[in-house]
């Protein structure tokens, strides 16, 4: 972690990363629920939103898309990743270098690590030589801190998301992407353990408008810096709306209630604001 080396893709300290690295990572059922979004003209379209502070792709995107938005979007290069045809255990493939990204317009660079993976001594490593080639090119660093695998019997624990953050500090992100894990406490307890880097929560299945904005409500008041979000934005029939209501969330400090107004939406649960 250095001070200010993630200032390209963050916002007055936090981030709205919007992630579409889904078509390998998951394939084409990702795009079914809006299936203008299986072209990346569409979402880097998204991506021009205010509130978008950098936008995570593959390689093959940012190459054939990207220099079309070079001037309204902050390119963010997923350096790795697997499909999901991949049975065995956690590991994740790396589809490009730093440099080739750095040629592209890249101005972070985004990596996986699945701590707990038979193969993490394998990933760690190559996430050093990732991190190290991206410091020599000034990019941000983000890690992708997902635990997974046979050794692990429960991977969203309160304890297990805390080691994924302490795990970014410790082996050089600016920002841990990471799963929700249940409550603010949970979270505020991760956010400490990361230190003075920062920590992102991981957007997920699609949700609800309300139970989303909840969620992030709660991970920012413990202390997260944002949000790197791809499905719960892209699956929406109106991606715009649900960023102009993060955005209020995230930059803004609004509440849920706020945020809803913000978008022209009624609660599904008054009760609950």
């Amino acid at each position: 972690m250095i001070p200010g080396a993630d200032s390209a893709i963050t916002r007055n300290e936090k981030s709205l990363i919007l992630a579409y690295d889904h078509g390998l990572e998951h394939g084409p059922v990702d795009f079914e629920p809006n299936p203008a979004t299986a072209d990346p003209d569409r979402v880097f379209e998204i991506g021009t939103h205010d509130a978008v502070t950098a936008v995570a792709v593959q390689k093959g995107i940012a190459e054939g898309y990207y220099p079309s938005y070079e001037d309204d979007v902050t390119l963010l290069a997923k350096l790795n990743g697997t499909s999901n045809l991949w049975m065995g255990e956690p590991n994740s493939a790396v589809n490009w270098t730093v440099e080739n990204a750095v040629e592209v317009g890249a101005e972070a660079i985004g990596f996986t690590v699945y701590g707990g993976s038979n193969h993490e001594i394998e990933m760690v490593e190559e996430f050093r030589d990732a991190q190290e080639a991206a410091r020599e090119h000034d990019l941000g660093v983000v890690m992708w801190s997902y635990p997974r695998g046979q050794g692990l019997k429960n991977a969203t624990t309160p304890s297990t998301i805390a080691y994924s953050t302490r795990l970014g500090l410790e082996l050089g992100a600016d920002i841990t992407k990471v799963k929700y894990p249940g409550s603010p406490e949970a979270m505020s307890h991760a956010v400490t353990q990361a230190a003075d880097s920062k920590v992102v929560m991981s957007g997920g299945s699609k949700t609800d408008d309300q139970d989303f904005l909840t969620t992030v409500r709660n991970a920012m008041d413990a202390g997260a810096n944002g949000l790197a979000v791809g499905r719960n934005v892209f699956q929406r029939d109106n991606p715009e709306q649900i960023l102009d209501g993060l955005e209020a969330v995230i930059f803004e400090d609004a509440s849920v209630k706020e945020a809803l107004d913000v978008m022209g939406v009624e609660p599904t649960n008054p009760e609950a604001l």
